[in-house]
């Protein structure tokens, strides 16, 4: 009756170790089918997140131009305020503008050429009354 029950014990121990074999193949085989699963699941994450990082990277770039496109407006404004500014001082104490200096400049030169001319025809008439 004692080998009977050492047989026993020894096929209970034998049918564990097989039942811990195949609990130890079979998660083996369930990590490697949920493991492709788990790989797969991260991928689609990661290209969730890739998209969602590229989206907002646009969504900024967006912000960034249309701030950027109302700095110019308002420095441009800002420099045509300065630019009058400083234009109304110079006339305040009669300094002429560029444009001014220009459209002298022109009557000047205009005026060198009729005098020039003036010149070169008075000098002509004494000459041709000499020749009579």
């Amino acid at each position: 009756m004692a080998k009977k029950k050492t047989k026993e014990i020894q096929n209970d121990i034998m049918d564990s170790a097989h039942k811990v074999w195949l609990a130890g193949l079979g998660a083996v085989a369930m990590a490697e089918q949920e493991g492709g699963k788990l790989f797969s699941n991260l991928v689609d994450k990661g290209q969730k997140l890739e998209k969602k990082g590229k989206d907002e990277v646009e969504k900024a770039k967006g912000a960034v131009s249309g701030m950027k496109t109302v700095a110019e407006s308002y420095w441009d404004t800002f420099g045509r305020t300065i630019d009058e500014q400083v234009t109304a001082v110079i006339h305040r104490i009669g300094v002429p503008t560029k444009d001014e200096i220009e459209t002298l400049t022109k009557k000047v030169e205009q005026l060198t050429v009729a005098v020039d001319n003036l010149r070169t025809k008075g000098a002509a008439a004494p000459k041709a009354a000499a020749k009579k």
